[in-house]
């Protein structure tokens, strides 16, 4: 596996999202979960996401037993900012100093260690100063207790003005062959000025590129997806027809949609203006992991870059990202 350097921090070139071995993606089976966390060290994908929203709270205690002795093997990250009940409820989002704290020290014994790697804002909250949530990380590193601090779907002056207090290590933002937006919003740009990593996550377009959702019959009931604007009537056979168009470059080169999307994202990396990105496709099964990791091998040309620009262009997507937008670029 490959590495790349975020700010200051070494990762594998891909890495591994958890949350949907417990919650959103239909049901989960703890022991593959498990399963895939392990296969995922030995192949040296390391660089492994939770967040304590997830489950409510349960992600962080799978990884924390999963890695229970292959800690040094794992670059970590978890993330706060998304309040919920331990009846699944959400409460709100909250950068308030005093919780940013307390959120550190339950997320650090849950996942049964005395550090995380990088911690991220998972939300941000406009009714508290970014300088004040970040201050409140910056203590955090300097009591040991994090590494690195990050921030999840935050504009640039946003980003810029976190910097100002600790260091950004890496923003983490929905980007993929159809979710093309941080190239339009300057938050790449601001990545690559200030030295910032990129995390991608929904790289695989939550699991759409990958061309098995073909309708929602395909999706558990459970599954959040199903109430995804981009899932939804005509917006669903627009996608549908952009999935199609990589689908073909994919069969093409002899690998599949995901590992062409993946591919695709690991490959802006090294566009003119653009920081270091890590894409974190999510998955709760081995075979899954398996797929997602060959695709560090997978070499684009030059052509098949410009083809995949065609087939999906900035704003190729129909729908909106979430139901509701309202928490995200702040």
């Amino acid at each position: 596996m490959r590495t790349r350097t975020l700010g200051d921090l070494t990762v594998a070139a891909e890495g591994l999202g958890c949350m949907g071995m417990s919650e959103f993606y239909g049901t989960g089976d703890q022991e593959e979960a498990e399963r895939t966390i392990h296969r995922a060290l030995d192949l040296g994908v390391t660089f492994l996401d939770t967040a304590d929203m997830y489950g409510p709270f349960t992600n962080e205690r799978l990884v924390g037993q999963a890695i229970a002795g292959r800690r040094d093997e794992v670059v970590l990250a978890t993330k706060f900012g998304n309040q919920r009940g331990e009846d699944g409820s959400f409460l709100g989002i909250s950068g308030r100093p005093e919780y940013v704290l307390q959120a550190c020290d339950a997320s650090l014994g849950r996942l049964g260690v005395d550090v995380i790697d990088l911690y991220y804002q998972h939300r941000v909250d406009t009714t508290v100063p970014i300088e004040d949530t970040w201050g409140a990380l910056k203590e955090l590193v300097d009591a040991g207790k994090i590494r690195h601090a990050g921030i999840s779907e935050a504009a640039p002056e946003t980003i810029r003005r976190a910097h100002a207090v600790q260091p950004v290590t890496a923003v983490q933002t929905e980007y993929s062959l159809w979710t093309r937006d941080p190239e339009d919003d300057g938050v790449l740009a601001t990545c690559a000025e200030l030295d910032i990593g990129f995390v991608a996550y929904s790289p695989i377009g939550r699991g759409f590129l990958s061309g098995e959702i073909r309708s929602l019959d395909d999706l558990d009931p459970k599954d959040f997806r199903r109430h995804n604007p981009r899932f939804q009537g005509e917006a669903f056979q627009q996608n549908l027809r952009l999935v199609d168009r990589v689908r073909e470059i994919a069969d093409e080169k002899g690998v599949t949609a995901s590992q062409l999307a993946l591919a695709w994202v690991m490959a802006q990396s090294d566009r003119p203006g653009h920081p270091a990105i890590v894409p974190i496709p999510g998955t709760k099964r081995v075979a899954y992991l398996e797929e997602n990791a060959a695709a560090v091998d997978v070499e684009l040309s030059d052509d098949d870059l410009r083809r995949l620009d065609e087939a999906a262009p900035v704003g190729a997507a129909a729908g909106d990202r979430y139901p509701d937008m309202s928490s995200v670029h702040r």
